[in-house]
């Protein structure tokens, strides 16, 4: 089964939700509830990079490889 295509969506996903919750709290916010929700939005967006890299590396190594002919035929 190919993992990799649905593990780079939900990176991508956990990235975009990751920068919404980031940038929609204007910096210099001095309650504690929003900045919360800002440093969750930079752990979420960190974490979907991560989760997309792994993705891309599941579908590279799953990814089927053509058999190589050898020929020494001369």
């Amino acid at each position: 089964m190919k993992t990799g295509i649905p593990v780079i969506i939900i990176g991508i996903s956990m990235f975009s939700v990751g920068l919404v919750l980031f940038y929609s709290i204007e910096l210099g916010q001095t309650d504690p509830v929003l900045r919360f929700i800002k440093n969750i939005g930079t752990f979420v967006g960190i974490s979907g990079m991560g989760v997309t890299l792994a993705g891309i590396l599941l579908y590279l190594i799953n990814k089927n490889e053509s058999t190589i002919k050898e020929s020494f035929d001369v």
